[in-house]
């Protein structure tokens, strides 16, 4: 199976911590090529602003230029199956950007979340009592909760976007997120 790709370079991790540079490359993941004036209309920008972030995140090997199809447009396209952040780190710089990262994602997941709710009732019934929206309180060890972050990354990978190509023609891209984390007390 496909590996994310690990990021460990503070640089990287900064230029992938600016919220658009995330929201594209979520977005190529998540769809596949894709122009810049495609990425725009997704993620609410301008064509020259996602053609100007992509071409940074170009710089990293995240992404690169494919041929168009009328030879006239110039989609994009992941060069990744997905990102690797490691554990948090004990180096100051490298952690907050890590949490900048994270929390650019999590604004996504929750955007996301929001826009599912938001149009609920326009989603097919088939979709709407397929998805799961559920939350658990977990009582393990942090042995344990490694183990089962491993087995639902095992799980999911499979059905990644990225890496399956073996999707019958009737699936469509759907948002997963798992999180699970210390339950802090106020």
């Amino acid at each position: 199976m496909a590996q994310r790709h690990r990021v460990t370079d503070v640089e990287l991790m900064t230029a992938l911590a600016h919220p658009l540079r995330g929201e594209l490359l979520r977005h190529l993941l998540a769809h596949g090529p894709r122009t810049a004036s495609e990425c725009a209309d997704a993620v609410g920008s301008t064509a020259s602003n996602c053609s100007w972030h992509l071409r940074q995140l170009a710089k990293f090997g995240l992404v690169e230029p494919v041929d168009g199809a009328d030879g006239r447009q110039r989609p994009w396209r992941a060069t990744i199956v997905g990102l690797e952040l490691g554990e948090l780190a004990e180096d100051d710089t490298m952690r907050t950007a890590q949490l900048a990262v994270l929390g650019s994602a999590l604004r996504q997941d929750q955007q996301l979340t929001q826009r599912f709710l938001d149009h609920a009732d326009e989603v097919p019934a088939e979709w709407r009592h397929a998805g799961a929206l559920d939350s658990y309180a977990l009582k393990v060890t942090p042995e344990e909760l490694t183990e089962l972050a491993a087995k639902v990354d095992a799980l999911l990978r499979p059905y990644v976007t990225t890496v399956r190509d073996d999707a019958p023609p009737e699936a469509r891209t759907v948002h997963a997120a798992f999180r699970a984390f210390l339950w802090l007390t106020r």
